[in-house]
């Protein structure tokens, strides 16, 4: 292992704000990974890299992020994603993104379709993004998420560009 801990933390400095704070891109190193720092499971790109992280093998899919976002606006939420061509498990897997407003939020969740129609192109999911409101007041840090931890059957061969957050106008 590369590592004596078993999941990649987040680094704060893949994430990237255009100019004007309406949209971020968040590197695979930017992302927590459970699992991510054991090579068994996960191939991850080197610091500062645009490479995608690649998931080997897992039967527990868990990547998370989070950002500060502006009060009074709207986000989408999502990934950049495509498959290998040797990727297994993925059919009729369900696959859902979720996202909240603070630690003690509530969760808004969609359930994707199986992500066995994804080929080697890179596609944003979900198809119909995952949107927050963020109120005027209050918490204002956005924690957001991709899961399979349900089905228990193992599935590799993703690979996660990015991750990102967009203003709605």
């Amino acid at each position: 292992m590369s590592s004596k801990k078993p999941h990649h933390e987040a680094e704060q400095e893949a994430v990237e704000w255009n100019a004007e704070r309406t949209e971020a891109t968040i590197k695979p190193g930017g992302l927590n990974i459970v699992w991510g720092s054991d090579p068994r499971y996960w191939h991850l790109p080197e610091k500062r890299s645009n490479d995608p992280v690649e998931l080997v093998q897992v039967c527990w899919l868990e990547v998370t992020g989070s950002v500060e976002v502006k009060h009074g606006k709207k986000y989408q939420i999502g990934f950049k994603i495509s498959l290998k061509a040797d990727a297994f498990g993925w059919g009729g897997c369900p696959v859902f993104m979720m996202a909240k407003l603070g630690k003690k939020g509530k969760y808004t969740s969609r359930k994707m379709k199986p992500l066995d129609h994804l080929g080697k192109e890179a596609a944003e999911i979900p198809d119909e993004k995952v949107e927050i409101l963020v109120p005027e007041q209050g918490e204002n840090q956005l924690y957001f998420g991709l899961y399979e931890v349900w089905n228990g059957k193992w599935k590799g061969g993703l690979l996660i560009h990015h991750a990102f957050i967009r203003e709605v106008k």
